[in-house]
């Protein structure tokens, strides 16, 4: 096998309007995130803050840091990543939602 017979080290070449859209929808993204801190949803605010955050992150991860065409470990290691932070989130969102301060008041949906 020669050195250019390598599959896992071939180059993927993404297109100038492939970015533009990318960039573009970041924006978007953006603007809907500022958008959304003055809408009051309640206790759903966070929910639509990170949602918008996750979304915004992927294309980041699968165009930019191209890993839609890396190889199927990295794509595995990147997804165990995900998994990982989505636990931690929810753990940490189980342990917000059951707080209960000094007075004895249930915090968050007081």
């Amino acid at each position: 096998m020669t050195e250019h017979e390598h599959p896992e080290h071939e180059e993927h070449i993404v297109s100038p309007g492939l970015y533009l859209t990318i960039i573009l929808t970041l924006m978007v993204l953006t603007a809907a995130t500022v958008l959304a801190a003055y809408v009051a949803l309640g206790q759903f605010n966070i929910v639509v803050a990170l949602t918008i955050a996750t979304v915004k992150a992927t294309l980041v991860v699968l165009f930019f840091m191209h890993a839609k065409y890396q190889p199927k470990r990295t794509q595995l290691v990147i997804i165990a990543g995900i998994f990982w932070l989505g636990l931690l989130l929810f753990m940490t969102m189980a342990d917000y939602v059951s707080r209960i301060d000094y007075r004895g008041i249930r915090f968050p949906f007081s």
